[in-house]
């Protein structure tokens, strides 16, 4: 996204948020100019660190007939994380794995079997599950797909 663009969404908004809590009312003495310029550097400051902070969590799968796991492994970009696979896991099958921002942590186990897959998954984040996931029957696609620790 244009850089300034990006910076006149985030002064309009951030000036909108001190408009709402008052505290506009105490800057009389500033200028318009230094009130959008130290409100953009907040913004930039806090969005800069929300989409540069990494983080780790645990992928698990567990369960019977899972022919392939794919799952976002830090790569690619925020919202379009680029999706590792492996094909004929051995289960359980556990993965620890490095994001970034706001890229969504997810994990899918993928099972077709005629006599009835089992998948279940997990995802953890300093040691507490923060997504869950069970699955059955002949098609089963038992995902986890969970919002960035982050920002959430």
């Amino acid at each position: 996204m244009n850089h300034s663009v990006r910076r006149g969404r985030r002064t309009r908004a951030a000036a909108a948020l001190l408009a709402a809590t008052g505290l506009v009312l105490g800057l009389g003495a500033c200028s318009a100019e230094s009130v959008d310029k130290t409100v953009a550097d907040a913004v930039d400051k806090t969005v800069d660190k929300t989409v540069d902070e990494t983080y780790e969590v645990t992928y698990e799968v567990t369960g019977k007939g899972v022919d392939e796991i794919q799952f976002h492994g830090g790569g690619g970009e925020a919202m379009e994380p680029k999706i590792e696979k492996v094909a004929s896991p051995a289960l359980p099958w556990k993965k620890t794995v490095k994001l970034r921002g706001i890229m969504p942590p997810a994990v899918t186990p993928i099972a077709v079997d005629v006599t009835g897959a089992e998948v279940a998954c997990t995802i953890t984040y300093k040691g507490k599950v923060i997504k869950k996931a069970e699955g059955e029957g002949m098609l089963a696609a038992g995902g986890c797909i969970a919002v960035s620790p982050i920002v959430g």
